[in-house]
């Protein structure tokens, strides 16, 4: 049964999904999940993610302090699979269904998938991050380190708005068309 739009649940990562290979070794994974009605593409869903107003503050903060700018018209070259860069991600990995993005710095990890349902009549979306640890100099020990931490409940909420404005994104296009 399809939720209400507003529904965003964590969840575990599905099986073959791409962010999969960073559960291991110390690092964090999460996945957020939301069903919508219809059948929704990767394009379609990452563009509607990139572009939200939420996303776009993002964007602004990245072109500001990491001289990383994006337009809207890249997210698009993004979905259609024609660029392999995005403000400060670059393209890890890419299946029919998802995409992994790398930031930059190479300790972040963010994903998109799509799961339509076997009757096409909606559509499960996915958003997860993992957060790879950095080796302690000092210890040898690898670890996510206090600002990680002391941030990682924002990120939860953040993750879940994120999601949600995705599909409310969705859902103002479709609007728009009709």
């Amino acid at each position: 049964m399809v939720q209400d739009l507003a529904v965003i649940r964590a969840c575990e990562l599905p099986e073959g999904a791409l962010l999969r290979k960073y559960l291991s070794d110390g690092a964090y994974a999460d996945c957020y999940a939301t069903e919508v009605a219809g059948h929704i593409s990767r394009a379609k869903f990452i563009e509607a993610f990139y572009t939200t107003r939420l996303f776009k503050l993002e964007r602004l903060v990245l072109s500001l302090l990491a001289a990383r700018p994006c337009t809207d018209e890249q997210v698009r070259q993004l979905a259609a699979g024609n660029r392999t860069s995005l403000a400060a991600w670059v393209v890890e990995d890419r299946a029919e269904n998802q995409l992994l993005l790398s930031d930059f710095t190479g300790r972040t990890r963010t994903w998109l998938m799509n799961r339509p349902s076997p009757d096409l009549t909606s559509t499960e979306l996915f958003f997860g991050s993992a957060v790879i640890p950095v080796v302690n100099e000092r210890t040898g020990k690898a670890a996510l380190g206090v600002s990680f931490r002391a941030l990682l409940g924002f990120h939860k909420l953040y993750s879940r708005a994120l999601l949600r404005a995705a599909v409310n994104r969705l859902a103002q296009t479709r609007s728009d068309r009709q």
